[in-house]
């Protein structure tokens, strides 16, 4: 188990340091000059652009600028953002709970719903429940994310909020402010599972379609088990397997599956905050943002290989 471990933690090693190595160089290829773009519409000169291009370390060689970044990392410094002249992980900390709060719910409704809707579509194969659920959930998984948001926003008009997380003038107790973000979070949450639930819905049928016939579902029948127990006990949990691995790749990819449902839906979250550094572009926030969420990723990886080893007796006997 130490040596398993081990070799999983420096896998997820290897892959971070090259998640560093990528967020600087990627960013830089994106077009447009921060610089450019923080002085548009304002009277300055070319001694004041040089100036400031000297306080945010942009005329420095790219080795230079490459250098900076890595020491600062290795310190726990993301750098100072361009647009909110902030520190880069205030910033992060500031719109992590608001992003965590709706995908994480969405996510949990998602998956149960997803797994609900497999079990039951596969036990059922070729019934009517099966075709309509798989054909629904195919229809909404090949709708964009951004385009249903605006759709359900249209379709119900003032009954919950299109925007932000909360109202102003909400009384600042906490029912109160319970209530008002969760009023706001409808429509973002509705939209990120009739996109995110299909996937639940397609890989649990097919796994556990896979385990229908298996002999040791013929032998819990022939001991005379009701049909509700083999699927319950003995189908269910061996077709649980690849969906594990699923859930906890989505649970990385949360927040960076977020930035265009928090963007129609101006949800202050991280998604939201990528998508204004991108604008920039704010070379310090698109990097650090990009850093934790590939960050995310690859630790839900590593949990994903683990929680497979725990559930999966053949994992742990190879």
């Amino acid at each position: 188990m130490t040596r398993y471990l081990a070799g999983k933690l420096g896998g997820a090693l290897v892959s971070l340091v090259l998640v560093v190595v990528l967020g600087f160089l990627l960013f830089r290829v994106i077009p447009g000059d921060p610089v450019v773009t923080m002085t548009r519409g304002r009277p300055v000169g070319a001694e004041q652009i040089a100036e400031l291009r000297a306080r945010l370390g942009v005329d420095k060689p790219l080795r230079e600028q490459f250098v900076d970044y890595v020491a600062g990392v290795l310190r726990g410094d993301l750098g100072t953002s361009y647009v909110y002249s902030r520190p880069v992980l205030e910033l992060i900390g500031e719109r992590l709970w608001p992003t965590l709060l709706l995908v994480g719910t969405a996510t949990l409704l998602a998956v149960a719903l997803g797994l609900w809707l497999g079990i039951r579509g596969a036990w059922r194969r070729g019934s009517r429940f099966d075709r309509v659920s798989t054909g629904v959930a195919l229809t909404q998984w090949a709708m964009p994310t951004f385009w249903l948001g605006m759709l359900l926003s249209m379709a119900t008009g003032d009954l919950f909020p299109s925007g932000g997380m909360r109202y102003p003038d909400t009384p600042p107790d906490f029912l109160s402010q319970s209530v008002d973000v969760a009023h706001h979070l409808v429509l973002p949450c509705l939209t990120m599972i009739a996109v995110v639930y299909a996937q639940y819905l397609l890989v649990m049928r097919s796994s556990l379609l896979e385990e229908m016939h298996a002999d040791y579902l013929t032998t819990a029948r022939a001991k005379g088990l009701r049909d509700d127990l083999v699927r319950r006990r003995h189908a269910v949990p061996n077709a649980l397997l690849p969906t594990v691995t699923l859930v906890f790749l989505h649970l990385g990819l949360v927040v960076s599956g977020a930035i265009t449902v928090e963007t129609v839906f101006s949800w202050p979250g991280l998604g939201l905050l990528t998508y204004e550094a991108l604008t920039g572009p704010d070379l310090p926030l698109l990097q650090g943002t990009f850093v934790v969420l590939a960050g995310a990723v690859i630790f839900m990886n590593v949990l994903a290989d683990l929680a497979y080893r725990v559930l999966d007796p053949r994992v742990r006997a190879a």
